[in-house]
């Protein structure tokens, strides 16, 4: 028997429409650490039979992630399995070098030293304890894109900015 439609809205309004989805060896130690270390705050969080998390919801800087268990069997091995994760989920914060140093402080390592970039963040770039891979700035400047382009050039002579 089909399913009957319904009136409800595809999109959500206030919905973002891309949200990351985490998969972790260790779900709920990951919100831990990322209340700890990015200040997240935890939303939801729905539990299955065998205790590991289905799906549960955190808030960093108000933005929404998911995080799941890893369950290789389902199909869903989290970076560890893998080896490595070929993504990074950026943040934008407003004291990147405070926000990397409690990040160290709760278990993350810098991949990338918090440097001035020609582009007019700070940046860098941090691997958490679960493999996720994770990109923080803070906004120090607006620049035009012929600044950005010029800036590089000056930087990174060898790079050709088009």
């Amino acid at each position: 028997m089909p399913i009957a439609k319904s009136k409800a809205t595809a999109v959500q309004p206030n919905t973002p429409i891309a949200i990351p989805h985490l998969v972790c060896a260790g779900a709920a130690k990951a919100i831990e650490f990322y209340e700890k270390a990015f200040g997240a705050e935890e939303v939801s969080r729905l539990v299955g039979r065998d205790g590991k998390l289905m799906l549960a919801a955190i808030a960093i800087n108000g933005a929404p992630v998911f995080l799941t268990d890893e369950k290789i069997e389902y199909g869903a091995p989290g970076p560890k399995t893998l080896k490595g994760s070929p993504v990074f989920i950026h943040l934008t914060v407003k004291d990147v070098d405070a926000f990397a140093e409690r990040a160290v402080k709760a278990g993350a390592k810098i991949t990338m030293p918090i440097t001035d970039m020609f582009w007019g963040d700070r940046y860098g770039q941090l691997e958490d304890p679960f493999g996720h891979r994770w990109s923080v700035a803070t906004h120090l400047k607006d620049m035009t894109a012929e600044e950005i382009k010029k800036s590089l050039r000056e930087t990174m002579p060898m790079a050709a900015a088009k």
